[in-house]
């Protein structure tokens, strides 16, 4: 991963994908993704922790701003529509990884 900052909001780059904290605008091979609000803060929540391990109740807490009880369809649908829009091959994620039995990581 590099980073270049402008301001409080660094740039991500990844191979192929490259979000602009400071445009809220994500790309994937120059092209741009259109992302909803809970789509993009998901994203940038798991790129900004590249390799680490988050829960989908860590994810929930963070993005949703409330308590996990009823995280776990959130969280997964929200996964789900984001690889369709990010990723090469959904079905074979190139980014966001799922760790059984534990939540997802994302890989730079």
């Amino acid at each position: 991963m590099e980073t270049m900052s402008f301001g409080v909001f660094p740039t991500l780059f990844f191979p192929g994908l490259e979000i602009r904290q400071s445009q809220r605008r994500v790309f994937r091979g120059g092209e741009e993704v259109n992302l909803t609000r809970l789509e993009y803060s998901t994203l940038v929540f798991l790129a900004s922790n590249p390799g680490n391990v988050l829960t989908r109740e860590q994810i929930f807490e963070a993005i949703w701003n409330m308590d996990s009880d009823s995280c776990h369809s959130s969280v997964v649908n929200v996964i789900y529509n984001l690889r369709k829009k990010i990723e090469p091959d959904s079905k074979n994620p190139t980014y966001i990884k799922t760790v059984l039995g534990v939540g997802y990581k994302f890989d730079g």
